[in-house]
C-alpha cells in the first residue's frame, strides 16, 4: 500500500497511516539538525511504500547483523563447551579458577562499551564493528593454544575488550534506521542469533571434538582455533556487507531515505501534538544526562533479572546436563531444543509487541515465565531422581529470557531521545547490566553440583527484584506521560525541545 499521509508542517492536515510519522513532503529544516534534513528538504515522499522500504531494509541489514552477534555469543560461550570436552583438566585448573576466566570477561566488556558506542556514532559502523570483530577472532583463535590458567585469563580480558563495542552497538545501530514501534522485532531477529548460537554452539562443539588428537591438539583446543578462524573470515566480508547510516544507503531511492530519516526525526513526539526533531548534535551533556538518567538505573535491575539467567544458562547449560547423568556428547546435543524454541519465542513475542506497542506486559510475562522454570529447577533438584523434570525446568526458564531480552533493551532505547544521549545510555545500561554476567559466572559453583541449588535460587532471586523494577518503570512512565499531557502546549520553542530530548514535555514514553 502506497503511503497516502499528507503532512505539512505548521499546517492542519494530517492522515496517520503508522506510529512514526511519514510525510509526503519533507518540511525545510529547522537550525537543529540543517546538515540532515536540507539534503532532503522538499523531497516528494508519496510515492514511497512503506513496507516496501522496511522490507528492503531488513534484507540488507538484519541477516548480516545476526550473523555478527551468533559469533560473538559463540566466541564468548563457547567456553562451556570446552570445559565438559577437558579444558580444565589439561589447563590443571581449580573450580574457582575456571570460574575467574569466566567472570574476568565481564570487566573489560563492561568498561569499553560507552566509548564503543561513541566511537560507532563519530566513526562508521561498516569500519568499526569488522575491525572489533577481527580482534576479537584473533583472541579466539589464540586461545586455542594457551597452555595455563594465566594464559587463558588474560585472553579472556582482551577477548571482554574486543566483543565489547559489538552488542551495544548493534543495538544502537537498529535504532539509526528503524522506529520505536519496529524495534522490537529486529532486535529479537538478530538476538535470537544468540539462541541459534547456543544450539550451533552445542553441535559445532559435539563435531570439533572429534578432532582430539589432530596435529597434536586436543578436541577443546580446536573449538576455540576453528571458530575464532570463521570469526574472522566473517569479519573480512562484513567490512563490504554493512550499511553505515541511512543517509548514504544506496539500496534506498532518494525519496525513500529523506522518508526513513525524518519519521526517525520526529518519531518521539508524535503523541503530543507538535512536531519536534530529535537532537543530532554531539554535546558531552548528552553524555552525562545518560550517565544521570533514573530509567536507566532502575532499568539496570531488570537487565539483571534477565541477564544473570542468561548468562548462567548460555555458561553452564552443558555443565548441568552434563551433571544430571548424561555424558558429554549428549549434553551438548540436549542444549540444541532448548535454544531453538528459545529463537522461536523471541521473534513470535517481539511481533505482538510491536503491534501492539507495548513493551512492559511482554516483558512481565517473559520473566514470570524465567521464575517458574527456576522455581522448577529448585524443587526438582532438592527431589532428586528426576533430571527430566530438572531439564523441564531449565527449558522454560530459557523459553522465557531470550525473548525478554530484546525487550527490555528495545523498552529503554525507545525511552532515550537524542541520538547521543541513546548511544552513551544505551552503552551504560547493557554495559553496566552486563556486570551481571561476572555475577552469574560464580553462581554455579563445583562444590554445589549436581544439583547447583544455590545458582538456581541466585537466578530466581533476581528475576524476582527484575519484575518488581518493570512494574516501578511501567508506573513511573504512565505518571509521567499523564503529567505531561496536561501541560500546555508552546511553553517551549522547537529548539528547546529538540535539546531537551525525552525531557521535553512534547515526548511520551513507550509502556
Amino acid at each position: 500500500m502506497r503511503n497516502p499521509l499528507r503532512f505539512r508542517q505548521g499546517g492542519t492536515t494530517t492522515e496517520h497511516m503508522s506510529d512514526c510519522k511519514e510525510e509526503a513532503r519533507v518540511p525545510a529544516a529547522d537550525e537543529k539538525g540543517a546538515a540532515i534534513n536540507n539534503e532532503y528538504a522538499g523531497v516528494d515522499t508519496s510515492g514511497v511504500d512503506p513496507k516496501k522500504v522496511l522490507m528492503k531494509m531488513d534484507l540488507h541489514l538484519i541477516p548480516m547483523l545476526a550473523l555478527l552477534y551468533l559469533l560473538s555469543f559463540l566466541d564468548r560461550g563457547n567456553i562451556g563447551n570446552a570445559r565438559i570436552e577437558g579444558l580444565v583438566d589439561d589447563l590443571k585448573m581449580t573450580g574457582p579458577q575456571y570460574n575467574w576466566t569466566l567472570t574476568v570477561f565481564f570487566f573489560t566488556y563492561c568498561v569499553f562499551e560507552v566509548p564503543s558506542n561513541l566511537i560507532l556514532k563519530r566513526l562508521r559502523p561498516s569500519i568499526w564493528l569488522p575491525s572489533i570483530m577481527v580482534a576479537w577472532g584473533t583472541v579466539m583463535t589464540l586461545m586455542g593454544i594457551v597452555q595455563g590458567f594465566k594464559g587463558l585469563l588474560i585472553a579472556r580480558l582482551f577477548l571482554g575488550v574486543a566483543e565489547a563495542g559489538l552488542y551495544p552497538g548493534v543495538a544502537y545501530y537498529i535504532t539509526m534506521w528503524y522506529c520505536r514501534t519496529e524495534a522490537q522485532f529486529r532486535q529479537a531477529m538478530f538476538f535470537s542469533a544468540a539462541s541459534v548460537a547456543g544450539a550451533f554452539s552445542g553441535l559445532l562443539a559435539y563435531a570439533i571434538a572429534k578432532m582430539d588428537g589432530v596435529g597434536g591438539y586436543d578436541g577443546w583446543r580446536w573449538i576455540f582455533i576453528l571458530e575464532g578462524i570463521l570469526t574472522v573470515l566473517v569479519a573480512i566480508v562484513a567490512f563490504f556487507t554493512i550499511y553505515d547510516f541511512p543517509e548514504t544507503a544506496k539500496f534506498l531511492t532518494e525519496p525513500e531515505r529523506a522518508w526513513v530519516i525524518h519519521r526517525l526525526r520526529y518519531q518521539g513526539s508524535k503523541d503530543s501534538g507538535q512536531m519536534v526533531a530529535e537532537s543530532e548534535n554531539f554535546k558531552w551533556k548528552y553524555v552525562r544526562e545518560a550517565f544521570t538518567d533514573w530509567q536507566i538505573y532502575l532499568g539496570l535491575w531488570m537487565y539483571w533479572g534477565i541477564v544473570c539467567p542468561l548468562y548462567g544458562t548460555s555458561l553452564f547449560l552443558p555443565s548441568i546436563i552434563n551433571e544430571l547423568g548424561y555424558t558429554s556428547s549428549t549434553a551438548q546435543l540436549l542444549t540444541v531444543p532448548i535454544y531453538i524454541v528459545a529463537a522461536v519465542l523471541a521473534v513470535a513475542v517481539a511481533w505482538f509487541s510491536d503491534r501492539s506497542g507495548q513493551r512492559s506486559p511482554y516483558i512481565l510475562a517473559c520473566m514470570s515465565a524465567i521464575a517458574i522454570g527456576f522455581i522448577i529447577c529448585i524443587a526438582a533438584s532438592a527431589h532428586g531422581g528426576v533430571p527430566g523434570v530438572v531439564y523441564a525446568g531449565i527449558f522454560i526458564a530459557v523459553c522465557g529470557i531470550y525473548p525478554a531480552f530484546p525487550g527490555n533493551v528495545t523498552w529503554i532505547s525507545n525511552n532515550l531521545a537524542g541520538s547521543y544521549k541513546r548511544s552513551a545510555g544505551m552503552a551504560v545500561h547493557i554495559g553496566v547490566g552486563n556486570l551481571a554476567g561476572a555475577m552469574a559466572s560464580n553462581f554455579y559453583r563445583a562444590t554445589d553440583r549436581p544439583k547447583y541449588l544455590l545458582g538456581h535460587g541466585l537466578e530466581l532471586a533476581f528475576v524476582t527484584v527484575g519484575i518488581c523494577a518493570v512494574l516501578g518503570l511501567r508506573m513511573n512512565y504512565a505518571r509521567i506521560n499523564r503529567k505531561r499531557d496536561q501541560m500546555p502546549m508552546g511553553e517551549f520553542s522547537e529548539a528547546e525541545n529538540s535539546e531537551k530530548g525525552d525531557r521535553a514535555p512534547t515526548y511520551r514514553y513507550v509502556l
